[in-house]
C-alpha cells in the first residue's frame, strides 16, 4: 500500500512525538494508524517504536526519491 508524502509525514511526526513522550517519562504513548486504529507504546516496547520510525523515514524516503545511505561498519586495525 503507497501512501502519499503528507500522510507519511503526518504518521512521522506523530511517532516521533510519542518517542519523545516515551523518553520524557511519560508511560504509555498512542500513536494513530490511519483507517487502521491506533497503537499504544509503553517503555518496553521502545525498540518496536523505534523500527516504526525508521520504516516511516524510509518511506518518505522513497515517495520524495530520496536514497537513504546506510552507513557501512568500518573495521580498523592496528
Amino acid at each position: 500500500m503507497a501512501l502519499d508524502k503528507e500522510t507519511i509525514k503526518t504518521r512521522l511526526a506523530e511517532a516521533e512525538e510519542a518517542y519523545h513522550k516515551l523518553l520524557i517519562g511519560a508511560k504509555e504513548v498512542s500513536v494513530n494508524v490511519g483507517n487502521f486504529g491506533s497503537v499504544t507504546y509503553n517503555q518496553t516496547s521502545r525498540t518496536a517504536l523505534e523500527a516504526y520510525i525508521a520504516n516511516l523515514k524510509a518511506q518518505l524516503a522513497e515517495a520524495e526519491g530520496t536514497p537513504i545511505l546506510k552507513r557501512k561498519i568500518i573495521k580498523v586495525s592496528f
